[in-house]
């Protein structure tokens, strides 16, 4: 099975020619990369514009930033893969990760799987209590709607069966889509939805962390707009 990963990046020039390292070295073939620049404007774009191509990466760079739901609207319909799993640019998931997240779709038993920071004894760092309480809280109120038991619905590690992703018509831009994209799951029936523990290596604020309470309060709206009203 063709695995696609979608790498959407923002700013990220201290971290981006690493993570595409680190995913080209994922055991798993036959797979692409594809590197959706959202209008970056610290270097980002030069570094991935003067930097070789594999023969199975891509590059799309966007003129103007608007947003990772934007960027991975653009990924997912460019995918070519039979898998499709996203990876943040920021070096907080290992791609060492990546093989366990899509092994229960590889195995036939799953159609969307979740990497989950808080399932498991996978290393993670010890931060941000707040940003822990407020993805708690919107996982719980998510899976009141979905009637899943998420534990970590806001994680970047999400694999879909593709089938299943490009079926789904992603309208936020922001980081809304996380809780819009596992709505949208929950309405498929019969959907076999997984969670696999991964490590987590997270940033403060300081070291370039962007999301924050005003994306966590608009993520308990979305889980509202899109379980009862799309």
């Amino acid at each position: 099975m063709k695995l696609s990963i979608i790498i959407p990046c923002f700013n990220e020039r201290v971290t981006i020619s690493e993570i595409i390292s680190r995913v080209d070295a994922c055991p798993h073939n036959p797979k692409e990369i594809i590197i959706v620049d959202d209008g970056s404007t610290d270097g980002t774009r030069d570094i991935l514009a003067n930097r070789p191509l594999r023969e199975h990466e891509r590059v799309i760079f966007r003129e103007i930033n608007q947003g990772k739901g934007s960027a991975l609207r653009i990924g997912f319909g460019s995918a070519t893969g039979d898998i499709i799993i996203v990876q943040d640019a920021d070096l907080e998931y290992d791609p060492r990760d990546i093989p366990r997240v899509i092994e229960p779709i590889i195995a036939g038993s799953a159609d969307v799987v979740y990497g989950s920071r808080f399932a498991g004894g996978e290393a993670h760092r010890v931060l941000l209590f707040w940003h822990r309480v407020g993805n708690g809280l919107v996982t719980l109120f998510s899976n009141i709607f979905t009637n899943f038991n998420l534990t970590d619905i806001e994680t970047c590690y999400k694999a879909f069966r593709a089938e299943i992703i490009k079926t789904i018509k992603i309208e936020e831009n922001q980081f809304g889509v996380e809780v819009e994209i596992t709505a949208k799951i929950a309405k498929f029936p019969r959907v076999r939805v997984y969670e696999v523990g991964v490590s987590y290596y997270g940033r403060t604020y300081a070291e370039g962390k962007k999301i924050d309470w005003k994306d966590g309060l608009w993520a308990l709206w979305c889980v509202i707009k899109y379980n009862l009203f799309r």
